[in-house]
């Protein structure tokens, strides 16, 4: 039982096994292709040695497959780009050129395997696929799918198309030459490691869109860009560098690759609801087509266009017609050249050459209009979805057939036109580029080879890409017009230059791009050439510059504020405050004025300050000028009085001579007060205050002198003494001291701790108040106070020796005087410190002019009214105090207490 359950299970097992078998080998013979990729493009790989492949936007775009199907559907292309085509045409006449040369290659030739990319990422990944695997049905044929040996790739067209392309080459590490595929990210050799390219990286011509707006002023600048790599990097590293030069981007919005209203619409409302009136636009023309045709729907114009190389030269958008709202367009453009023998091989070109060449059919009849006999190729077909959002099939196919006669010459399209060929020319340099290295691979002698410790070489056909790459980055080669190609470790170019277009009317009525400067580059080197006799023209109202800002300029006079949460181009213009001054336009700080400057009423600039001192030409100045001369002149007059009357009893009372001390002094306090006016300096302020100080000294000392002969009358009166002699000497040994004591203090003063001139910009900002720093406060108190001590012991002694008899007036009237210096001198405290500047200057001459006439007049003027005007009272009696009793009804004004005797003896004369 045992044994036949074993037998029934291994049958099992068998039949499983048997089944299993038919299955796999079934499905080995359904192993197939379902579908192969709608290429089109050109080959010519037999009898060649090597291929090199390419690929071109000969199409626009791509025929939307329908969304029903659910297999995978390699579409069609339609919106045939003469652009294209021409950049195709140009990398097989430069193959020819290659092959006929005897200096490069001399012992191989080069074919060609060329496909349509039609502008999108699926095609160019098709051809990619097709370039390294064929589309043999039963064995994929790498690198040899024409029946020759794979070189390298010229292409994609575009920054998207070559990332997506490079990506799969570049698992292969096939070498990939582009020639306007400018994205950044393409320099990345980790993700790129096989991609090399003769156009300028985005980089620079980012960095060259920065520094074209800083020439220009703008601060405030919108962006738009395509919706792929090519505008998306572009864009990120043109905010990159505009924020680094501290400008700013005012909004930056997509251009649909799939057309969507929406999106479309948002990129419009942009562009009309910004304040920015320049705008980048970092696309291909072809990307950019349907954005034109929406801002010349919406009308938008008084804007000006800062164009990147991918359309400033397009033919698809320079059109007259579109004058209006891009003319004045200014933008980079790759160097212009001239291609020999480029413009015949362009018009050798017909349908009846290759009755198969689907592609110059389409050519001819699109540029033609007209359909070629017994021919299915369509053309002018649009499938794309309108503004309104609904879907066009536009099939303007013409009813007229072809006639093959049609003549090239009288196509004015981009295809001919030989004016602008500048990609063209890089399509050139990059298959050079790797004819180059490929003859520098050919040329390697055994043993001297770079691979391998050995030395190895490697050797056409059998070389692998990896081996290519190693030549590849060493090309340095010329081109036909004797330009050197270098490129770096990133596969960039080193150096080169870009033109700086500007789209003009010409006069036939046609676009014209007018090279206004140029933008040269080299390793961290750039320069900016626009001269000065440059026309460039303005696509705005006043035919001038645009400005382009968020927040206008701010004016001198003003500083920029930040608005939180706003670009740094968006602020508000503060006023500068009081002693900083903005004199350039748009600063962001103010700056402080110097010490001896202060702002003007705009805060514009730096004045210098009003200077305050008490000048001479002033009228306060002229009239106590007037004042100190007049007062010095009075006091002469008296002195001459007493020169003249002084053998008469009223001068000689009381000591002559220490009147004309008193005389002396007082003409030198109301001049000194002239030291007080003018500019100050450190001579004057070192002789103001002392002169006056020693003025007073002498002054007082005198008078003290003459008070103390008063207070012993006084004694003499009251003691009932008849006689006390005091020698005269003692009175002026009392001045001597005095004024020898003050000398000394002022000279330490002096030395020690003098005064100076000194600015004073603390009270007012905007004046500067020359006056005097007095040094020592000490000092000055000390020498000051030593006047008012002997002022206070001449009042004192005097209000003491007022109650003498009547014919003893003097006593009266030098306690008056010295109420007089008092109350002058009280009053002067408080005016002097509540006044500021050049007043309290004045308040301090005023006072000095005061006390001195209170003295004046005090001391001299009822003197010199009885010598002059009453000269019956200048007698001896009279003086002497013996006034007989008819006189007694005399009043005197002012009497001695004492005569100078002949014998120099002083006496009292008391009437008992």
């Amino acid at each position: 039982m045992a044994s036949i359950q074993i037998c029934l299970a291994l049958g099992l097992l068998a039949f499983l096994w048997a089944e299993l078998g038919t299955q796999i080998k079934s499905e080995e013979l359904q192993c197939r292709l379902m579908a192969k990729f709608n290429l089109s493009g050109y080959v010519d790989a037999k009898n060649h040695s090597l291929v090199i492949a390419g690929l071109f936007p000969i199409h626009s775009r791509i025929i939307p497959v329908d969304e029903d199907i659910l297999e995978p559907v390699s579409p069609l292309c339609e919106g045939f780009n003469f652009r294209g085509f021409r950049w195709m045409k140009t990398m097989i006449h430069t193959i020819k050129e290659i092959n006929d040369r005897k200096d490069i290659l001399p012992n191989h030739t080069l074919g060609y395997q060329i496909f349509d990319s039609c502008y999108t990422i699926s095609k160019a990944m098709e051809s990619s696929l097709v370039f390294l695997t064929g589309q043999e049905e039963f064995k994929p044929n790498f690198r040899n799918s024409t029946g020759s040996t794979l070189a390298a790739m010229v292409g994609a067209g575009g920054s998207s198309l070559s990332v997506a392309a490079s990506r799969i080459l570049g698992l292969y590490y096939m070498p990939q030459v582009g020639y306007t595929s400018s994205c950044s990210i393409l320099s990345d050799k980790f993700q790129f490691p096989s991609y090399l390219r003769v156009v300028p990286s985005d980089k620079i011509q980012s960095e060259a869109m920065v520094t074209l707006i800083k020439h220009f002023g703008w601060v405030w600048v919108g962006a738009i860009a395509a919706d792929d790599d090519y505008g998306k990097y572009g864009v990120k590293t043109f905010k990159e560098k505009m924020e680094s030069a501290n400008l700013c981007v005012a909004f930056s919005e997509t251009i649909p690759k799939v057309y969507s209203n929406e999106k479309m619409q948002k990129a419009v409302d942009a562009v009309k609801t910004s304040t920015a009136k320049v705008i980048v636009l970092y696309t291909s023309d072809i990307d950019l087509s349907p954005f034109v045709l929406e801002v010349i729907h919406h009308n938008i114009t008084d804007r000006t266009w800062i164009a990147s190389e991918a359309w400033i030269t397009s033919a698809l958008i320079a059109k007259p017609e579109y004058f209006p709202y891009f003319g004045g367009s200014i933008g980079f453009a790759l160097p212009r050249t001239v291609i020999p023998g480029l413009k015949e091989f362009l018009y050798d070109v017909h349908p009846s050459k290759d009755p198969n060449d689907v592609l110059t059919i389409e050519f001819w009849q699109t540029a033609f209009n007209c359909t070629w006999p017994n021919s299915s190729v369509p053309y002018n077909v649009d499938h794309r979805v309108n503004m309104t959002g609904k879907e066009d099939r536009l099939y303007d196919m013409s009813d007229q057939l072809c006639t093959g006669e049609e003549k090239l010459e009288d196509l004015k399209n981009t295809y001919l036109d030989m004016s602008q060929l500048r990609i063209t020319n890089n399509v050139k340099q990059a298959v050079y580029a790797i004819a180059h290295a490929l003859d520098l691979l050919s040329r390697c002698q055994e043993g001297q080879g770079p691979f391998g410790t050995n030395k190895q070489c490697a050797y056409i056909p059998t070389f692998e890409f990896w081996q290519l790459m190693y030549y590849m980055k060493e090309i340095k080669f010329k081109s036909h017009e004797e330009k050197w190609v270098v490129l770096d470790d990133n596969g960039d170019l080193k150096f080169g230059h870009y033109d700086i277009l500007n789209w003009q009317l010409s006069d036939k009525g046609e676009i014209s791009f007018v090279t206004v400067g140029r933008y040269n580059f080299r390793t961290q080197m750039f320069e900016l050439i626009i001269p000065t006799n440059s026309t460039i023209f303005w696509n705005t109202e006043s035919s001038r510059r645009p400005d382009s800002f968020c927040t206008q300029v701010c004016p001198p006079g003003t500083r920029k504020g930040i608005r939180q949460g706003q670009p740094i181009c968006c602020f508000d213009c503060i006023p500068c405050a009081d002693g900083y001054v903005s004199e350039k336009p748009g600063q962001r700080e103010c700056d402080p004025c110097s010490e001896d400057d202060w702002s003007n009423a705009d805060k514009s600039k730096c004045v210098p300050k009003l200077v305050e001192f008490l000048a001479y030409e002033e009228a306060l100045g002229f009239t106590l000028v007037i004042l100190s001369i007049f007062g010095a002149l009075v006091v002469l007059a008296v002195t001459v009085v007493y020169i003249i009357h002084r053998h008469t009893p009223l001068v000689k009372a009381n000591d002559r001579e220490l009147s004309f001390l008193i005389q002396m002094s007082l003409v030198i306090t109301v001049l000194s007060s002239m030291l007080f006016i003018g500019k100050p300096s450190n001579w004057t302020c070192m002789a103001r205050q002392v002169t006056l100080a020693l003025g007073f000294c002498l002054c007082l000392s005198s008078i003290l002198g003459k008070t103390i002969s008063l207070f012993f009358a006084y004694r003499i009166s009251v003691s009932k003494t008849r006689l006390i002699s005091m020698h005269p000497v003692i009175r002026k040994l009392i001045v001597l001291i005095c004024v020898v004591g003050e000398i000394g203090v002022c000279a330490a003063y002096l030395v020690l701790e003098p005064p100076s001139m000194f600015k004073n910009i603390e009270i007012q900002n905007v004046k500067i108040i020359f006056e005097c720093n007095e040094g020592s406060i000490e000092f000055l108190c000390s020498i000051f106070g030593f006047d008012v001590l002997l002022a206070l012991l001449c009042f004192l002694t005097t209000f003491v020796a007022r109650q003498l008899p009547d014919n003893y007036y003097e006593g009266k009237c030098i306690t008056f005087g010295m109420l007089v210096f008092f109350i002058v001198w009280i009053s002067f405290v408080p005016a002097y410190l509540s006044t500021k500047g050049k007043f309290k200057v004045a308040v301090e001459i005023f006072a000095i002019l005061a006390s001195s006439y209170g003295l004046l007049g005090c001391l001299f003027l009822p003197k010199c009214f009885i010598i002059l005007l009453r000269p019956k009272r200048n007698t001896d009696e009279t003086v002497g105090g013996r006034v007989p009793t008819v006189d007694r009804s005399i009043q005197l004004t002012s009497a001695s207490v004492s005569s100078e005797l002949n014998n120099t003896t002083v006496s009292t004369v008391l009437d008992e």
